[in-house]
């Protein structure tokens, strides 16, 4: 028996860790007849098909979410036209809810895990087993040699599938987090130059209406000392980056002060931990025990979202945002903890100029990445059901991204798009971490300043041309020329810095100024949250 699980994941660098979660939860009872493909959205579906069929599956199961529907929709097209005798199973946020049309439109499609899937897949694996296993002992009774087919396994027993002979789900128990097996084994080749996810706990204490984690009304955490061996494993095999899945780690105040100082104690001055965690949640012990690690060990995820009250309250998040503040300057005083913070553009309640605050609530902030993203209305989430009473207008294609709002024109989206860009550009990059302070004096607020690079692009047509590296310099001086006042030496002086600071290069461009005798670049040290090398006064 060989049951295929597909990933199609977004880029080469990510990894699945659902469907080596249910290989590992079936490989309990049922061993060696579970095996994973994964694969990009970028490999052609030519490509994916054939590799499928090398592997000579039994039935195949595949993991869908909003980044690979497309391509696993092409594969459930042709699937059938290579494979016409195989069973497909789908699982994953995208046909957990309104499973029934992909009955409809695919009809190789056997079943559907509908949420947790680690008991139900097993479950599936044993029903094939079993028929696989009935088929051979009648084989073997008449000496027939030939290669058993299947019989006809029974899935109408097992909870948490939907079966297009039986749509209706039967629901059972979650499973307790300590009945999971880790997913990775002491060969981590297959994870090399990838990112490893590890998760910890499942479920949110937070009930945001554009998240699908708002339906899961349970918060359930993996057992302290099965987290500290997982760590131990991550640090003895020197994983450069462990990236927790938890969807609000520090939702447990002990549990979150008990691994943070293991991490601290264990450190091996290689691993590092990216976390998604709520500020308002955060202590002083908390913070204190964060100021001790090494720079650049913890990497801190924060969904602020908004500075709009009544959007908070529109979308079910009352967060404090005095209190996040306070915790992200402390957090940010520190120099040695990278901080993402996160925006979403087409909240209810939020309009052009609401955004315009909430964004330069959040630059005053200084994190070291600020993420400008946009609603995606998520099938099963709670303000799907809410898109006529806030006038939400979203894409029907995947990721379902919001395209206007009664607060929000699809012009001015569009303008927030170009913004995104230009802070990826310019800030995110750090790669003008000397000059973009300095642009900012020509502009009442940091918004305005992106606002007028995205006007600027877009006039110059260099959306469409995507300037080089190297070229964004001189961009950025012609900017500075032609939208504001700021001395030209100033400005040269600046992007003088800034290149070598980052770059290495091998010629000097002409915009290049002389270093400044002010200050000498060190490049035996970078910083740790930006990879620049330091510059020295």
């Amino acid at each position: 028996m060989n049951f295929l699980l597909v990933a199609i994941n977004a880029k080469y660098i990510h990894s699945n860790p659902a469907v080596y979660s249910l290989r590992a939860y079936a490989d309990r009872v049922y061993p060696g007849m579970t095996s994973i493909y994964e694969t990009t959205i970028n490999t052609p579906i030519h490509t994916i098909l054939s590799s499928i069929c090398d592997l000579k599956p039994d039935a195949i199961g595949i993991s869908t979410y909003i980044w690979n529907i497309d391509a696993v929709r092409k594969l459930l097209s042709d699937l059938p036209k290579v494979l016409p005798d195989i069973d497909i199973w789908l699982g994953g946020p995208e046909v957990s809810y309104h499973y029934e049309k992909f009955f409809e439109e695919y009809r190789n499609v056997r079943g559907i895990f509908i949420g947790e899937g680690e008991s139900a897949f097993t479950r599936v694996v044993g029903q094939y087993c079993r028929a696989m296993q009935i088929v051979q002992d009648e084989l073997d009774d008449t000496k027939n040699i030939s290669k058993p087919t299947l019989g006809e396994p029974d899935f109408s027993e097992i909870p948490n599938v939907a079966l297009r002979e039986r749509p209706s789900v039967l629901k059972s128990d979650l499973v307790s987090l300590d009945s999971l097996p880790f997913i990775y084994e002491e060969d981590m080749s297959d994870f090399e130059h990838r990112i490893v996810y590890y998760e910890s706990s499942r479920g949110c204490p937070f009930r945001c209406s554009y998240c699908l984690s708002s339906i899961d009304k349970t918060v359930r955490y993996r057992s302290l000392p099965f987290v500290f061996k997982e760590l131990q494993f991550f640090f003895d095999e020197d994983i450069p980056l462990v990236k927790f899945i938890d969807r609000t780690f520090n939702s447990d105040k002990d549990r979150t002060k008990a691994i943070w100082n293991y991490i601290l104690e264990h450190d091996n001055g290689t691993t590092n931990f990216h976390f998604e965690i709520a500020a308002e949640l955060m202590d002083k012990e908390e913070i204190d025990i964060l100021r001790k690690m090494r720079p650049g060990s913890v990497q801190l995820e924060i969904g602020v979202q908004t500075t709009n009250q009544d959007t908070l309250l529109a979308i079910n998040r009352p967060s404090k945002i005095h209190k996040i503040e306070k915790v992200v300057q402390e957090l940010t005083q520190t120099k040695t903890i990278p901080i993402h913070l996160d925006l979403i553009a087409g909240l209810p309640y939020e309009g052009y100029r609401s955004f315009r605050n909430s964004f330069n609530d959040v630059y005053a902030l200084a994190p070291t990445q600020l993420a400008l993203g946009f609603l995606k209305v998520l099938k099963g989430t709670p303000i799907e059901a809410d898109c006529e009473k806030f006038g939400i207008v979203h894409s029907d294609d995947s990721p379902y991204e919001v395209l206007s709002t009664r607060w929000l024109r699809f012009d001015e989206l569009c303008h927030l798009k170009n913004m995104e860009e230009m802070v990826e550009l310019f800030y995110n990059s750090h790669q003008f971490d000397v000059t973009m302070p300095l642009l900012l004096t020509a502009f009442e607020t940091a918004f305005d300043m992106y606002s007028a690079l995205a006007d600027f692009f877009k006039e110059k047509n260099y959306f469409v041309m995507t300037p080089a590296r190297s070229r964004r310099y001189e961009i950025l001086l012609e900017f500075a020329e032609e939208k504001t006042m700021l001395y030209e030496e100033e400005v040269r002086e600046a992007l003088t810095l800034d290149y070598y600071l980052r770059e290495v290069p091998k010629s000097r461009p002409d915009f290049v100024k002389q270093v400044p005798a002010k200050g000498r670049i060190d490049t035996s040290v970078r910083d740790p949250l930006t990879g620049n090398f330091r510059l020295v006064e």
